[in-house]
């Protein structure tokens, strides 16, 4: 359980950490972290930072995709940790 929660944690904090860096790069207008890359994190565990990074960034709130994708990537993850804690 300690090994998941912080396997979720690390990965969280690395796509709270790659949106952060691509909204950067949009402002300034350089070399971007390519969306394929930013969602296989997501995915594989960084589904709660990714969507809490885009909401506090406010970076790819206009694509439906990323909206409603990393909301559901984080539910998923969310309850995944609170049926592994109740378990």
């Amino acid at each position: 359980m300690i090994v998941l929660t912080a396997y979720f944690a690390a990965m969280s904090s690395f796509a709270f950490i790659m949106m952060w860096a691509d909204k950067r790069q949009a402002q300034s207008r350089g070399p971007r972290i390519p969306e394929k890359r930013l969602w296989l994190v997501a995915v594989i565990g960084g589904g709660i930072g990714a969507y809490a990074g885009m909401m506090l960034f406010r970076h790819k709130t206009k694509h439906t995709n990323f909206r409603v994708g990393f909301f559901i990537l984080a539910l998923i993850q969310a309850g995944l940790l609170v049926w592994l804690a109740l378990a």
